[in-house]
């Protein structure tokens, strides 16, 4: 299975791609990925690496993405920016699936403007994978989309479940929608309106989940449109690193601290595992026509290794098939016609 990676996409680029790559492939014989960027700088991190019967190539690009840049800037300007050749790949079947830890924005104009969009979807999202106490639960759209109709909260909600379905294994996904109350007349028109679509459609439809409740595993996906998305996948992350940051200090600092942390350490460093990001990879960007995961561009070694096995899962799994025939062989009639209202 092939594998495109922007290498020079991310705060740390090309070190912890060029690693996470490497750690990658010597966990997996059967991926070959191809690193996208600037010849001279990646060829010179893997010559600090052992790559020897790994399958690893690179792909010269003579432009990189800024993390600030504007998407339609990129678009116009950066026509063989690491991130475009890399995309390209996959277009023109070089690659079966695309990783980039870079400008998200432009991740997401360059994706839609050169692979298209799945018949049927109207805008793409992205879907984020978080923490709960039971296990874990997808986030869609975590950023992709600030404006949204109805119709977008519908369409999220079935592709959310298809990918809880086939990444996740959840036979039959609870779908939430989140809001300030659980009733459906408590909210915005957005969310009143996806409501009435939600309740009309064959999915697995729970009703409306409030943030508090969202952590404690109501529901295994949960709707709602981007700006809220991104707001509470940035506070979470946030928070979770603020709690085990006081925690520690909390420990060190009484009597004892020393003793004290040794005790805790085990359960501290399982916090961290479970809210650490880099556990996740990325985030597919479900609806466009090929497999793109989206990282953090914060990303680690270890958050890279586990985008590209995240690529190479999705892609075996026929992930954008199985949406694809949810949106143009498995809606019922009453669906269609409540989308198109």
């Amino acid at each position: 299975m092939r594998i495109a990676l922007d290498a020079m996409g991310g705060d740390y680029a090309p070190a912890t791609t060029v690693e996470g790559a490497v750690e990658a492939l010597r966990e997996n014989s059967d991926l070959s990925v191809i690193l996208v960027g600037d010849e001279e700088e990646i060829s010179s991190e893997l010559s600090k690496k052992n790559c020897r019967g790994l399958q690893i190539s690179v792909k010269h690009a003579s432009q990189t993405v800024e993390m600030a840049e504007a998407p339609l800037t990129a678009l116009r300007r950066k026509k063989d920016s690491s991130l475009r050749v890399a995309i390209d790949l996959i277009k023109a079947d070089n690659a079966d699936a695309m990783v980039s830890a870079g400008n998200s924005g432009v991740v997401m104009a360059t994706a839609l403007h050169v692979l298209g969009k799945i018949q049927g979807i109207e805008r793409p999202a992205i879907a984020a994978v978080m923490p709960t106490l039971k296990d874990r639960f997808i986030l869609i759209d975590a950023g992709a989309n600030v404006d949204c109709k109805p119709v977008h909260l519908y369409q999220f909600a079935i592709m959310g479940e298809a990918y809880a379905r086939n990444i996740f294994n959840i036979e039959n996904p609870r779908i939430g929608l989140l809001g300030i109350g659980e009733e459906d007349a408590k909210g915005n028109e957005l969310t009143k309106e996806a409501i009435k679509l939600l309740r009309n459609s064959k999915i697995n439809f729970i009703g409306n989940v409030e943030g508090q409740d969202i952590f404690a595993g109501e529901a295994d996906v949960v709707v709602c449109d981007g700006f809220v998305g991104n707001i509470a996948l940035k506070i979470s992350e946030g928070l979770a690193e603020t709690i085990a940051k006081m925690l520690k200090r909390e420990i060190s600092e009484r009597a004892g601290g020393r003793i004290g942390y040794l005790f805790f350490r085990g359960a501290l460093k399982n916090f961290k595992r479970k809210t650490d990001y880099s556990e996740y990879g990325g985030a597919p960007l479900l609806g466009i026509s090929k497999p793109c995961i989206i990282s953090h561009g914060r990303s680690t070694s270890k958050a890279i290794k586990n985008a590209i096995k995240l690529a190479a899962n999705f892609h075996s799994k026929g992930v954008l098939d199985v949406i694809s025939k949810e949106f143009n062989q498995g809606m019922s009639r009453r669906e269609e016609v409540a989308v198109k209202e």
